[in-house]
């Protein structure tokens, strides 16, 4: 028995963070039902990475586990069938712009009158209220105006965007957390809730270090490229022949990391003597550990300070690995 068996979902969702809030419920064991246009959700067709089905492998990425239902909630007939699933429902989660939903009969005044136990959950851009509300919204956007893609990349370089889309999937995992606190008050009350989350408002909550320097010390946050924003030595660095990322951030991994490059010395230069100091002089600890790492490549690295119980990984993708999990453990 899986935590949330018994439980129906409705999704009325297409791309990703509606669907990926949709398969987190699923994974967990609740019945989710997809509810379709007739020609389908358009990531079936649109997306690339074909599969050798008619689905793309970037719809088969988000929606496992779920059945599928077509219907067009334009037909009064197809609305009629959609609000009795509704009565027996307990989540609908749907990804529409603001107000498309209570067009298609599928917001939540509508739906609550049917069946007053219903969570409701929605997804969008900028959410369902606010000056924003109506603007369409991509993780790209939300990226860019949440701050994310201006403390992502290389210093002084362009902007960059977070190569996972965090916008979109921070939504969805919100989006579920949302519905599990509402199902749980609903154990409570008897009546179901609203929730309503946002791809600007997920990436936003992501930025937990940028905003504790913004209030600590008043300045805006930049890029630092893989480097920590409050600790160091914690980045990817180079070696002979690549590069390996490092965790020796606190002082017992500080001090094996020294040891185990053949640096002892750089445990007691007062340059890199606490992790404040390390900080303040990160161009020239960056400089040291990189002239002991350009002795060795990086699969020897990688040995050495495994040996040494160092945290470390080769961030390139080995020969032969799909896949982004991939680091070498």
């Amino acid at each position: 028995m899986t935590a949330l068996d018994g439980l129906r979902v409705l999704e009325l969702t297409q791309v990703m963070a509606g669907p990926f809030c949709g398969q987190v419920l699923a994974d967990m064991g609740a019945d989710v039902i997809k509810v379709e246009p007739l020609e389908g959700d358009s990531t079936r067709r649109s997306l690339g990475f074909r599969m050798r089905g008619e689905d793309t492998a970037a719809f088969l990425a988000v929606n496992r586990n779920k059945r599928s239902l077509a219907l067009d909630l334009k037909d009064e007939r197809h609305r009629a069938a959609f609000h009795r699933l509704v009565r027996d429902a307990d989540v609908v989660l749907e990804n529409h712009r603001p107000g498309v939903a209570a067009r298609l009969g599928a917001d939540w005044e509508t739906l609550r009158a049917l069946n007053p136990r219903l969570v409701h959950a929605s997804v969008s851009g900028f959410g369902q209220t606010g000056p924003y509300a109506m603007r369409p919204g991509y993780d790209l956007i939300a990226q860019g105006l949440s701050g994310v893609m201006s403390v992502t990349g290389e210093p002084g370089g362009d902007p960059v965007k977070c190569g996972i889309p965090i916008g979109d999937l921070a939504a969805g995992l919100f989006c579920a957390v949302g519905i599990l606190s509402a199902l749980r008050a609903r154990e409570r009350t008897g009546r179901g809730q609203q929730v309503d989350t946002s791809l600007f408002e997920g990436a936003l909550a992501l930025s937990i270090w940028e905003t504790a320097e913004l209030w600590a010390t008043g300045r805006v946050p930049e890029p630092l490229g893989s480097a920590h924003r409050l600790t160091a030595p914690y980045q990817a660095l180079r070696t002979r022949d690549g590069h390996i990322t490092v965790g020796g951030n606190t002082p017992r991994l500080w001090d094996r990391l020294c040891q185990a490059v053949g640096r002892p010395s750089l445990v007691d230069d007062p340059r890199f003597a606490s992790n404040d100091a390390r900080m303040a002089h990160r161009p020239e600890l960056v400089a040291e550990l990189e002239s002991a790492l350009s002795a060795r490549g990086t699969g020897e690295w990688v040995e050495v300070l495994t040996e040494a119980g160092v945290p470390r990984a080769d961030p390139r993708l080995p020969p032969g690995v799909r896949g982004p999990a991939h680091a070498r453990a």
